[in-house]
């Protein structure tokens, strides 16, 4: 896809990105991609999620990291997810970890297509972790977080304090199951969207928990400003709203079937100042 034709392809998006129809040969090039995908044990059963949207389906890029992966938007200049096998083990080295910021553009990316760091410079809207750095079990693996690649722009009482509550109460999820896979990503919902530079704000960010144990997933499905309320999907509800079959292997009936989440209290006072543990 040449400069014009992102051109065209984003203002369609801002025209009404999720709009859908049936699968472009565009998706039956990334499905047929996912099929050999080196991502494969972030994912459930090995496969790779299948993009229904085909305007979502434009200019992707698979990238893998040590411990999750991602599928690239080159024309939203985001993830379209995260995906990552979690387990009780990574998370208890990641513990050991203090943080430290190295955010970066992605240099496996071109320049047309991915995020850059003056996109998000003075926008107001923190640079949102989809894999979060307190999953990473190492210094290399925290470094691949840090990539703007594994980034959306969100707000940043949202990420602080809600959506780091969220990834806390899934990471003691991982530790009581011994290992869960999670898929992490924007929505982009409706024709009025805005831009941070290059870069598309997601209208909600959502966070699919699926256990193996117990066979069942369920969503936290957030919309993407201060102050904002969760809510619990099922596997089939999100994967309709966002126009992605998020875990194609599973059958449809499991997917109606709702894994009980834990609850998430919001972090208060200085609690919430700069503990978010994305």
């Amino acid at each position: 896809m040449n400069l014009f034709q992102r051109s065209v392809a984003a203002t369609a998006i801002a025209c009404g990105l999720i709009a859908t129809s049936g699968l472009s040969s565009v998706a039956l090039a990334i499905e047929a991609r996912a099929a050999n995908s080196r991502c494969s044990t972030h994912y459930v059963d090995g496969r790779l999620p299948r993009i229904a949207n085909h305007k979502l389906a434009a200019a992707t890029t698979e990238l893998c990291y040590g411990v999750f992966g991602v599928m690239h938007s080159g024309i939203t200049r985001t993830p379209l997810w995260s995906a990552e096998h979690l387990t009780a083990d990574n998370i208890a080295a990641a513990k050991a970890l203090s943080r430290e910021d190295s955010f970066h553009p992605e240099q496996r990316l071109p320049p047309g297509v991915r995020a850059e760091l003056d996109d998000y410079a003075r926008s107001g809207y923190d640079r949102g972790h989809m894999a979060p750095n307190g999953d990473m079990p190492d210094r290399r693996t925290q470094h691949e977080s840090f990539t703007l690649a594994n980034m959306v722009p969100q707000d940043a009482d949202n990420n602080r304090h809600l959506w780091a509550g969220i990834e806390a109460v899934v990471r003691k999820l991982a530790q009581r199951e011994g290992e869960l896979y999670v898929v992490t990503g924007p929505a982009f919902l409706g024709r009025d969207l805005q831009k941070v530079g290059n870069v598309l704000v997601p209208t909600h960010l959502y966070k699919l928990v699926y256990s193996p144990r117990q066979r069942a997933g369920a969503a936290y499905f957030v919309e993407n400003r201060a102050e904002a309320e969760y809510e619990t999907l099922s596997v089939a509800e999100l994967e309709s709203r966002i126009g992605i079959d998020l875990l194609p292997s599973l059958p449809a009936a499991r997917k109606q079937e709702l894994l009980r989440l834990p609850n998430v209290r919001q972090r208060k006072g200085k609690e919430r100042s700069r503990q978010w543990a994305n």
